[in-house]
């Protein structure tokens, strides 16, 4: 009878921890700050619905939506302007540039990103940058790069390629070794050294897990929802959202530690975001995805430093 119990008490205890990670799970899933958008599917100009306001702020925080009359942001009218904020989005993201949100882009304005805005005063260079050649008397065009910089292009000095970064103490134990192998990464690939200081306050590059409003003006949302931030040089501020699930290797049910952190220090060193969805810049990422340096990272940076 005792081992029969035993077995009982075993098997309820393995559906408890089960059903735990199962409502823990849709729990992240239901609570996404995005998760807004899955009605508004279908709406276009001229229409009025619920929570179109809500869109409005998020691409306001991306950058793409500006308006004089600051009311509008607070209606829920999808009026001109915000049509065009969709359709310059949908062209960044190489979508079709309806200027409605079809199902594309609904999806795509779903997943989890970088809280970096992908236009800043205005200004779109996310998209391909294109250059002018002539052939037999007119002027052609080719791509040659998707990368982008911050606004007035601000890069570290000649003076400090050799920089330093630092946890914050405190900062979990298992983030070190994958942040310090993105440094690495960057450094192989660049004209950068990188040394881990305990000096956080001296440190030229500060990096640690953050939660909501956290004193930098760029709060986090909670699960599902911006990952991550960091600054243009030579700020040297590196977040990532505390709330998230971070894991060292890939796996399924969180974001890779590494990966985010190759894609911060490429702001951190002056990039924007690109639309190459291979590139480590590109701005959105998905449970368990594991990406390293693509050819369009490296252009930039060596473009911005004019190597």
């Amino acid at each position: 009878m005792g081992s029969k119990a035993l077995q009982f008490f075993s098997f309820t205890l393995l559906l408890f921890f089960m059903f735990q990670a199962v409502f823990a799970d849709l729990k992240h899933k239901n609570t996404s700050p995005f998760q807004f958008l899955r009605h508004l599917h279908g709406c276009h100009k001229g229409e009025n619905i619920k929570d179109l306001h809500k869109l409005k702020k998020y691409l306001q925080n991306f950058g793409y939506l500006t308006y004089k009359n600051k009311t509008h942001f607070d209606d829920d009218d999808f009026d001109e302007t915000l049509e065009s904020a969709v359709r310059t989005y949908q062209l960044n993201y190489n979508l079709k540039a309806s200027g409605s949100l079809d199902a594309n882009t609904v999806s795509r304005m779903m997943r989890p990103r970088c809280a970096v805005a992908d236009i800043v005063n205005g200004t779109s260079r996310m998209r391909s940058a294109r250059k002018r050649h002539r052939h037999s008397g007119s002027e052609l065009f080719h791509t040659v790069s998707h990368y982008s910089f911050f606004d007035g292009e601000p890069r570290w000095p000649a003076s400090k390629y050799s920089l330093t970064f630092a946890f914050l103490p405190g900062t979990r134990d298992d983030a070190i070794n994958p942040v310090s192998r993105a440094f690495q990464t960057w450094a192989e690939n660049t004209h950068f050294s990188f040394s881990r200081t305990e000096d956080y306050v001296n440190a030229d590059i500060r990096v640690s897990f953050e939660s909501g409003e956290h004193g930098d003006g760029s709060s986090f949302d909670g699960p599902g929802g911006t990952l991550a931030h960091a600054f243009a040089p030579i700020n040297g501020t590196f977040h990532y959202d505390a709330e998230e699930p971070w894991s060292v290797m890939p796996d399924p049910g969180a974001y890779h530690l590494e990966t985010l952190a190759l894609h911060e220090i490429g702001h951190l060193l002056g990039l924007g975001h690109s639309s190459i969805q291979g590139a480590i810049m590109y701005p959105t990422f998905s449970l368990g995805e594991s990406k390293g340096l693509h050819g369009d990272d490296i252009q930039g940076i060596n473009a911005l430093y004019n190597l």
